[in-house]
């Protein structure tokens, strides 16, 4: 059995890791907080691993003082910097036993998407991310549209191409959008919408689309539950869900 504390257990995803921690047979719910609640307050309910789904302001101080009691976290919140990961990551030395993983989305379709992304992109000339989220989300370009970009620039380096084609010398209005590790990001932010990412690659004569769309934060929780049975298994710091699926 493991003890589970839910970090936002009142926000939109919270509210849903709650539910399914508590209808999960191999895992308990010992400690559902909030933000008037103490992060230690998990410690002292004997939370083996807490999840996070708060805001991107607080997070990392979570992470840390999660560190400090011993607890292992998973994290859905975006908003992550390289510097932050890297001081998570830095803190995690002194409790090499822990196991933190930071997913920029939990819903196994945008996982897979993100990896098929990474592999397609060194066959193609061009290539734009589109992100489309509901507006309520506080942060943008999405954790999910940065985490795609990252691996397609990564791959597009290893393959040794350089930027796509774009002769775009006038754009003050921003209409180009993001540029994240030279690959051009658009955020949409839509009343109606959950979460969806398209990412566009184009060829000469030729298009491929990799489309993934959460209608229902139900959508992510295969994915939460998933790092919540895995992280004590995976000591330090992991970034992307990926991590844990064996791709």
């Amino acid at each position: 059995m493991i003890n589970v504390a839910v970090l936002g257990a009142a926000g939109r995803m919270g509210t849903h890791v709650v539910e399914a921690v508590d209808a999960a047979a191999d895992l308990e719910l010992v400690a559902a907080l909030d933000h008037d609640d103490e992060v230690s307050a998990a410690a002292r309910a004997g939370a083996h691993v807490a999840v996070d789904f708060t805001l991107p302001s607080v997070t990392e101080a979570n992470v840390h003082a999660l560190i400090d009691a011993g607890i292992n976290a998973v994290v859905g919140t975006t908003g992550w910097t390289s510097d932050a990961l890297m001081r998570v990551e830095e803190h995690l030395k002194e409790r090499p036993e822990l196991g933190v993983l930071i997913a920029p989305n939990f819903a196994l379709s945008a996982v897979l998407s993100m990896r098929f992304a990474a592999a397609a992109a060194r066959f193609f000339e061009s290539v734009e991310v589109i992100e489309l989220h509901h507006p309520d989300k506080v942060d943008a370009p999405s954790g999910t549209a940065r985490h795609t970009a990252a691996g397609i620039a990564a791959a597009r380096a290893a393959a040794g191409l350089g930027p796509s084609p774009d002769a775009t010398t006038d754009d003050p209005a921003g209409a180009r959008g993001a540029v994240i590790d030279g690959v051009h990001v658009h955020a949409v932010r839509l009343r109606g919408l959950v979460a969806h990412e398209e990412v566009l690659l184009g060829n000469p004569g030729e298009q491929l689309t990799i489309r993934t769309d959460s209608f229902d934060r139900i959508s992510f929780m295969p994915g939460v539950l998933l790092g919540v049975r895995q992280v004590g298994s995976h000591p330090g710091l992991t970034v992307g869900l990926d991590g844990y699926m064996a791709l």
